[in-house]
C-alpha cells in the first residue's frame, strides 16, 4: 500500500464538505449581518495586534509595570497610526505592508557637515521610490 492508499480511509473520514465553512453563532439574538459585522471587526483588531507585535516589533509585556505597558503600547499604537496615515496619503503605499514600509523609512541616511561661519549641509542618501513618496513633501528641491 502505498502512501495516497494509506491516507484515503483517513481522509474519507475526515472530509465531509464542509471544508473551508465555519459556523458564526452568538448568545445574543442579532441578525446575521451584525453578527458578520462584529467577527469583521474582530479580525481587523487581530490584524492591528499582529501588526504591532510581528512588524512595529513591541515585545511581550507580561512582565513589566503597568506604565510600562501602558507606555510602549501607546507608542505602538502611534506608530500604527502614522502607518496608516501613510497608506491613506501616499498612493504608492497605499496597499504596502507595514513590514515593506518601515524597512524602506529605516534605511534613510542624512549626514550633516559643518562648515565655515555655522553652515550647515545636509546630505540625503539611500532612497528608493518608498521613501521618495512619503516624504516628497518634506525633501528639498535636488
Amino acid at each position: 500500500m502505498d502512501e495516497e492508499e494509506a491516507l484515503r480511509p483517513l481522509l474519507d473520514d475526515v472530509i465531509d464538505g464542509r471544508e473551508g465553512c465555519f459556523c458564526l453563532t452568538s448568545s445574543r439574538d442579532m441578525p446575521p449581518s451584525e453578527a458578520l459585522r462584529i467577527y469583521h471587526s474582530k479580525d481587523a483588531i487581530e490584524k492591528l495586534f499582529h501588526s504591532l507585535k510581528s512588524e512595529i516589533d513591541i515585545k511581550p509585556v507580561r512582565v513589566w509595570s503597568e506604565n510600562a505597558v501602558h507606555g510602549v503600547l501607546l507608542i505602538g499604537f502611534i506608530a500604527q497610526v502614522m502607518i496608516s496615515l501613510t497608506r491613506h496619503f501616499v498612493k504608492p503605499v497605499k496597499r504596502m505592508s507595514t513590514k515593506f514600509i518601515i524597512a524602506a523609512l529605516q534605511k534613510l541616511t542624512v549626514t550633516i557637515v559643518s562648515a565655515e561661519k555655522g553652515i550647515k549641509r545636509k546630505f540625503y542618501s539611500n532612497f528608493n521610490h518608498i521613501n521618495k513618496a512619503i516624504l516628497a513633501e518634506y525633501l528639498p528641491d535636488t
